[in-house]
């Protein structure tokens, strides 16, 4: 077989273990994408149960407000436009027809409905700075988890590639044995022959 031939066997042979080596990286990579797709998914689960764990929490603390609170509420105003009544004989929305000296009503209602607004409000801000602070520590675990999922995909793509790497490197220097190996025959045999080497 003529040198020329051995060089271009040789040649070739480099560049399909190149090629093999490209992929196996490429195969490795395809690989370890459905790590980071799952971490992906997996904080969409968890924000979205702790959104479902949020929801009846909320609606809870509705069902108490209106439960407890309201008739509470309407109770100490009720006794506080009895204190206030200059007539008590006179109780109720018929001492306010019959024209005596009262309160008028869209006033009493007002003042009940904003004072009923003031502690429903001052209760639901307090609710849910409560469950925003908890809503955040679920939010930074989920955070935290994705973090970590996303260091161990690297750590594993950086260990992925370098292997790849160092095959890629020894075949590069097979390759060039290889070649290394060619010369040193051609030249043997030009020796022999008596002609020089190339």
């Amino acid at each position: 077989m003529p040198i020329t031939a051995k060089r271009r066997k040789a040649r070739k042979e480099a560049e399909v273990a190149i090629t093999r080596l490209q992929d196996l990286a490429k195969e490795q990579a395809d690989r370890l994408g459905p790590y980071a797709d799952q971490a992906r998914e997996q904080a969409a689960r968890t924000l979205l149960q702790a959104r479902g764990w949020t929801a009846p929490r909320l609606e809870t603390a509705a069902n108490r407000v209106e439960d407890t609170v309201a008739p509470r509420v309407a109770g100490l105003l009720t006794a506080a436009a009895q204190r206030v009544d200059p007539k008590p004989a006179r109780r109720g929305l018929r001492g306010l027809r019959n024209g005596g000296r009262r309160i008028p009503r869209a006033v009493l209602i007002g003042g009940a409905a904003l004072v009923g607004g003031v502690i429903v409000y001052s209760l639901v801000r307090m609710r849910q700075a409560s469950q925003d602070a908890e809503w955040q520590e679920h939010l930074d675990q989920a955070r935290e988890q994705v973090r970590e999922t996303r260091e161990d995909l690297e750590d594993k793509a950086g260990k992925v590639a370098e292997k790849a790497g160092e095959k890629a490197g020894a075949a590069a220097e097979k390759a060039k044995d290889a070649k290394e190996a060619v010369k040193a025959a051609a030249s043997d045999r030009s020796k022999d022959n008596g002609r020089p080497g190339r």
